[in-house]
């Protein structure tokens, strides 16, 4: 068997005020510093000053990514306390009066967000990013046509953006209807090769749609950082244990995806893909889906074990992953959590404002127990 693949992790998390709940929107210097501090290489700025982002080292087993990010969620939650701050790290923030967030004062998010406006003014969003590295001489555009198919089950295993604006929206994940009112953020583009898409990036900058410089925010990208693939579909997870199992479950794929010949998705299967994106960001782990056996409807613990019979585990990690998946969606993501928060609160007869509420402490908790259990 080839050697596994390295991977790394990227969570976003929102900065909120341990007595309101509310996101900060200017943190305190104080604030701002404990984060760059505690966290140290691991560090990056992301669009809000109100948000941060950890990015891993590189992983050679889902152990390491345990350890790290049990470390730095305790590190970090516990130093933030200290100035009565904390983390929040779903996919959206029920009530955060996103209007009110003040974007990050650098050169690049500057440009950001002059070019996309109220697009980027909305986006108070938080992703699980993973990368998966990809030896040299692969051609990771074949990579990613080779598992595309499979992305919108990784979504519906994360969502945990149903609430928006102190309201149910109805989707199990509203971050990604909003990151489709940005360009180049949906599925990837139809390349079958890497030539196709250094053509179809080189058209884009020819006629002023990219920078020389600029980033395609697909679904799945090939990185111009690393030589990785980077899934970006997914919202942020709460629970650590979820993070790993998306991370683990797309590390399998990539791998397995190596070992395949196959280059382009049919236009069909584009079309599959396409629908299961929609009922993913909708339904979550209630949808029905199309599966890949002969386009049947599926559900998504059928999809699943469609996915582990055609990409058997073949490693403890993959294991792993595989059955942590089945138990979130048996037992449900943040964003069935959040609601059943929500319905326990209306029903003892809390308002709309402290029923929000306890769905951020709920949140909240669960970032900090799955890092504290590790």
């Amino acid at each position: 068997m080839a050697r596994p693949c390295t991977f790394g992790i990227e969570e976003e998390y929102l900065l909120v005020d341990l007595v309101t709940g509310r996101v900060l929107a200017a943190p305190s210097p104080a604030v701002a510093r404990c984060c760059r501090d505690v966290l140290g290489p691991w560090f990056a700025e992301e669009m809000f000053r109100s948000q941060v982002e950890v990015a891993s080292p590189v992983f050679d087993t889902l152990h390491q990514a345990c350890c790290f990010f049990t470390e730095q969620r305790q590190r970090l939650n516990q130093a933030l306390a200290g100035e009565g701050a904390g983390l929040y790290g779903a996919g959206s923030h029920p009530s955060a009066q996103w209007l009110r967030q003040r974007p990050r004062d650098t050169p690049h998010y500057r440009q950001l967000f002059d070019d996309y406006r109220l697009v980027a003014r909305r986006s108070l969003l938080n992703g699980l990013h993973v990368h998966v590295g990809v030896p040299a001489g692969v051609d990771r555009m074949q990579v990613i046509n080779r598992v595309l198919y499979w992305l919108p089950l990784l979504l519906a295993l994360s969502t945990s953006s149903a609430y928006w604006g102190g309201q149910d929206t109805g989707y199990m994940s509203y971050r990604r209807v909003v990151c489709g009112e940005w360009p180049h953020m949906g599925l990837p583009e139809p390349l079958p090769d890497w030539g196709a898409y250094e053509r179809y990036r080189s058209l884009l900058q020819r006629t002023g749609s990219l920078a020389e410089d600029g980033d395609f925010w697909w679904a799945i990208r090939p990185s111009r950082r690393f030589p990785t693939v980077e899934l970006r579909i997914c919202d942020g997870c709460p629970r650590l244990e979820d993070a790993l199992a998306i991370a683990g479950l797309f590390r399998h794929l990539v791998e397995h995806a190596l070992g395949r010949s196959d280059a382009v998705a049919s236009r069909e299967m584009r079309w599959v893909t396409q629908e299961n994106y929609w009922r993913a960001l909708r339904q979550g782990r209630l949808g029905i889906f199309i599966g890949v056996q002969e386009q049947q409807p599926v559900s998504a613990e059928g999809w699943l074990m469609q996915l582990q019979m055609q990409c058997p585990a073949d490693t403890a990690d993959a294991e792993r992953a595989f059955i942590q998946a089945r138990r979130i969606l048996r037992d449900g993501t943040s964003a069935d959590h959040q609601r059943e928060t929500y319905a326990l609160a209306r029903e003892q007869g809390l308002d709309e404002r402290q029923a929000m509420r306890n769905v951020v402490t709920q949140v909240m908790d669960d970032h900090l127990l799955a890092s504290v259990a590790g």
